[in-house]
């Protein structure tokens, strides 16, 4: 699986095109990404924790050993274009006010537990934003949280090496390659 396919794959998962897909396989260069947004550590931070609510440190690293947070703030300074660098940052004041509306405080003083059921209930609605979205509308918010999550994960040496069964120097192609329900998928990034 290579960059390419991995876009693909998280634009099917996703429901909709990756947010700056083009430019992260053309080299993180968007003409249009206008004044940059910068982030703070504490964005960094709050990054991190969002994407470690998303992938979890379990038997493999989890996003925050994965350094998905800074991932995703070079990936919305390099590749959004100005107006979604503004709807991200946006995002995350969202993330925080609807954590405040269901727990009572924000997101980075929620407990595991409380951010896994924030994140469930806003995908929901991610989902059913998405499935009713005119053509012309934006992605929902919690859309590029999620993908920038997954590509920031599944491309980071942590994600590649300990979730899946990485191969770093592919030999042969081999079409029939046992594969029992459970085990990881194979990647070998180039």
């Amino acid at each position: 699986m290579n960059r390419r396919e991995l876009i693909k794959m998280i634009a099917t998962l996703t429901g909709g095109a990756v947010i700056g897909g083009e430019f992260f396989l053309a080299g993180c260069n968007n003409p249009d990404k206008g004044v940059m947004l910068a982030f703070t550590a504490d964005d960094t931070a709050f990054l991190d924790e969002v994407a470690e609510t998303i992938f979890p440190k379990t038997q493999s690293a989890g996003a925050k050993e994965a350094k998905v947070g800074d991932f995703m703030t070079r990936y919305v300074t390099d590749c959004y274009t100005q107006t979604e660098q503004e709807a991200f940052h946006k995002g995350m004041d969202l993330i925080n006010a609807a954590c405040k509306k269901q727990h009572g405080h924000d997101f980075m003083k929620a407990t595991p537990e409380q951010r896994t059921a924030l994140l469930i209930t806003i995908d929901k609605e991610r989902v059913e934003y998405q499935k009713n979205k005119k053509k012309e509308d934006p992605a929902h918010y919690f859309q590029s949280f999620k993908q920038l999550t997954i590509l920031g994960y599944f491309t980071s040496k942590e994600g590649r090496t300990t979730a899946t069964r990485y191969e770093p120097v592919p030999g042969k192609y081999i079409g029939d390659y046992d594969y029992k329900k459970g085990d990881k998928i194979i990647t070998n990034f180039d």
